[in-house]
């Protein structure tokens, strides 16, 4: 049992303490399911971490996308600062998967670009599951993903401890094997560095902690961080442990095995290519596969490595690949859980990653651009992952069917510790939508207080804006067309006063912590549809149950059968709040969210400038701009500032170059 310490001023409150209490008793007993349904703003994230704490287990944490995975990583570390809280998520800025459209006889390359903090975090996570208990891994859909053998990644370790001997070259060559590059003019992540009897090495996974080791012939006589921006000692070390750079290198042996293992595929499938008369399949497969195979003899890896992974892992075919939940596995055994944050989108979304995955790999297997086992490098099935982990708690305020039908316990929380109740919900006839609505925005707009509107389509979004706009009114709309990075500053202006009306389509439900926005419209209610589901209607009403004066209008027709649900619910968890509240004597108020200055990007201009002259500066003083740009990139990815710490990576990289 791990001891996670929960650090936080609030104690439970309402229904949290129940809740705490039934999860917790549950997951005790051993049950494989369990939910907690919590309404928007009644702290589930409290009570989860409450959770991790009572039971002491070491927690995978999943969620269907990145800005909610960045949400709750942020709300966990502050929940356990004492504790290892890690971050696991596509370490791709960019990515587009190799595949081939027969029809148009076009190969699409695979084009990505790695942001390398990103993929630090992947390492860090991964070499402290494998190093601590007290761990806590936030992740998106990329945990379900292929990765290299957790046995083989803790077998391609070297420890090192003072007193003891070791032969530099060798431990040299070891490192180049782990994937570690030597580099004594520019010491970056992954490098190692030497001068005489002293080894500087740069673990994947550290942030700006690398490693001295001090040598008195072959005996190790010192080791230290040190801070790798100015060079300053920290702390001194008996021991040390580094992990490889790559969860899918392996040993020597192992991949000599691997090589031999990928050379007989290849062999029967130039046969069978040779047999039906395809001569532009043999030859593009037997070209690219000799390429890599080429690759992996001299450096141990090639581009696309992931291919291989059923050979470099030793799995059979079809067998279940190693994932994230392995790498718990391997060293707790049976003693993990896994929460599935907004369970009922996650879910379904788990469950379509291996169709969609399969179908592009089948065409490239065919034509002859991978080989056949390119299908094992996959996201596990729905039924692998759900039967994977010894513990799953769903949490959601609408759960799907399948975590209602199969938790052994679902624990309910619908009393908020603010006293805040749902907002009331007015269904207006739908004729003269649009001006009647106006109405409304000017009073809530009066008040100083937020909008939120839910319409069908990207058009009636982009027209309604421009109307309201003429009209006096400030407002903006979102949609899927804008980038992660354009919502979130969306969402921000919206907070600081920007604007006062946000036009959306589903982009307006699940994440969204808005205390500043008390009415929610939602227009053509009444229209049937994934939009317009009882799910999606309580969520979407959801978004105004932060604030004291919250109210959401349907405008419609008529009251569907989903209108009646989401109508029926919301006023049945009324009647309980509201109980509650006189009860114990609670007056409502809105909740307060501080709006993180932090993650406004920095002006880093003058910065740029001088690093834009940089040819017609020394080399000491590049390097003098290199260190700037360093920190502000490790500052700004501290705060999960992706976007600017790209910027500062890139600009190194340019000055690199010289």
């Amino acid at each position: 049992m791990a001891n996670f310490k929960l650090n936080s001023s609030y104690k439970p409150s309402g229904d949290q303490p129940q809740a705490i209490e039934k999860l917790v008793n549950s997951i005790q007993k051993n049950n494989h399911y369990q939910t907690l349904l919590g309404v928007t703003g009644s702290g589930k994230t409290f009570t989860m971490a409450n959770v991790i704490e009572k039971t002491g287990k070491p927690t995978l944490i999943m969620t269907h996308n990145k800005t909610l995975a960045a949400q709750l990583y942020s709300e966990f570390k502050s929940f356990f600062p004492e504790n290892h809280v890690e971050y696991f998520i596509s370490y791709y800025d960019y990515y587009q998967p190799e595949a081939y459209l027969p029809r148009q006889d076009l190969f699409i390359e695979k084009d990505s670009s790695i942001n390398e903090e990103l993929e630090r975090l992947r390492l860090s996570a991964t070499a402290s599951l494998l190093s601590h208990d007290d761990v806590i891994v936030v992740a998106s859909v990329s945990a379900n993903y292929g990765l290299g053998s957790p046995q083989d990644y803790k077998d391609i370790v070297q420890k090192l401890q003072v007193g003891q001997e070791y032969n530099q070259r060798a431990l040299l060559m070891r490192f180049v094997d782990m994937g570690y590059k030597r580099n004594d003019a520019y010491f970056d992540r992954g490098d190692f560095r030497v001068n005489g009897e002293v080894i500087d090495i740069f673990p994947a996974y550290n942030e700006e902690l690398a490693y001295r080791i001090e040598f008195f012939g072959d005996e190790i006589e010192a080791i230290y961080s040190f801070d790798i921006l100015n060079g300053q000692k920290i702390a001194n070390y008996k021991e040390i442990t580094i992990y490889s750079t790559n969860p899918f290198i392996v040993a020597k042996d192992k991949l000599a095995n691997a090589i031999k293992s990928i050379e007989k595929e290849l062999g029967e499938r130039l046969a069978f290519y040779k047999k039906e008369g395809r001569m532009v399949e043999y030859n593009r497969l037997k070209q690219r596969t000799e390429f890599d195979l080429e690759m992996l003899e001299s450096t141990g890896s090639c581009k696309g490595i992931e291919n291989y992974s059923r050979h470099l892992t030793g799995k059979k075919e079809g067998e279940t690949p190693y994932s994230m939940m392995d790498y718990f596995e391997m060293m707790h055994g049976k003693d993990y859980m896994v929460m599935v944050d907004e369970s009922h989108v996650s879910l379904p979304q788990f469950r379509g990653m291996y169709a969609g995955d399969r179908s592009r790999k089948e065409v490239l297997v065919e034509h002859g651009f991978r080989l056949p086992s390119a299908l094992d490098n996959r996201p596990l099935r729905f039924e692998e992952y759900i039967n994977k982990a010894p513990s799953f708690l769903f949490v959601s305020a609408t759960p799907g069917e399948f975590e209602v039908e199969n938790s052994s316990v679902i624990a309910e929380q619908i009393v908020r510790p603010t006293g805040l109740i749902d907002p009331v919900i007015e269904v207006v006839d739908s004729n003269n939508q649009v001006a009647k609505l106006y109405d409304e925005i000017k009073k809530v707009v009066d008040r100083g207080e937020k909008v939120l509107v839910t319409v069908l389509t990207k058009k009636m979004a982009e027209e309604l804006t421009t109307f309201y706009n003429d009209l006096g009114l400030r407002v903006q709309y979102m949609h899927s067309d804008l980038d992660a990075i354009e919502r979130n500053q969306i969402i921000r202006g919206l907070r600081v006063g920007e604007f006062d009306v946000l036009v959306g389509i589903n982009l307006l439900r699940e994440g969204l912590d808005l205390p500043e926005v008390s009415l929610v419209a939602i227009l053509d209610a009444d229209k049937e549809g994934f939009l317009r589901s009882t799910t999606a209607l309580i969520q979407t009403v959801g978004r105004a149950a932060r604030n004291v004066n919250g109210k959401a209008i349907m405008y419609a027709k008529r009251v569907t059968k989903s209108m009646k649900e989401c109508i029926d619910t919301t006023e049945a968890r009324r009647e309980k709040q509201i109980a509650y509240n006189k009860k114990h004597n609670i007056t409502p108020k809105s909740t307060t969210r501080t709006l993180d200055t932090n993650l406004k990007v920095e002006d880093s201009g003058e910065l740029y400038n001088k690093a834009s002259k940089k040819e017609k500066i020394p080399a000491k003083e590049r390097q003098k701009i290199i260190k700037e740009l360093k920190a502000k990139m490790l500052a700004a990815s501290k705060r999960l500032d992706f976007e600017e710490a790209a910027r500062c990576r890139d600009e190194i990289a340019k000055i690199k170059k010289l």
